[in-house]
């Protein structure tokens, strides 16, 4: 976690978004609230324009650095859990073509 990051007390602070797809990735945003939101951990920020904006906490700095990412040091994007969902995310789409019923 990024030194600037809040702390999990809610203490206010920066939070740095890392998803490395995402446009905003490496910018910091002032921290505003974490939150469970649509069935997702949520981080909320201000903006450049200083209205609230939320991304997954995955996304951010706001969580110690998962120790995977940290061992496969860029050598390999996914983790297995994470190709072992798009798989069966496949496998139920294939069922669901097979079967005549549309996605």
């Amino acid at each position: 976690m990024s030194s600037t990051a809040p702390d999990q007390r809610g203490l206010s602070g920066v939070v740095r978004v890392t998803h490395p797809f995402h446009p905003w990735c490496g910018r910091e945003f002032a921290f505003v609230d974490r939150r469970l939101a649509w069935d997702e951990d949520r981080v909320s920020f201000l903006d450049e324009n200083g209205e609230v904006a939320s991304l997954p906490a995955a996304w951010t700095d706001i969580d110690p650095v998962d120790p995977f990412v940290v061992v496969a040091a860029g050598r390999c994007p996914f983790r297995v859990e994470d190709l072992v969902a798009v798989a069966d995310l496949i496998d139920t789409l294939r069922s669901r073509s097979v079967a005549g019923m549309t996605p």
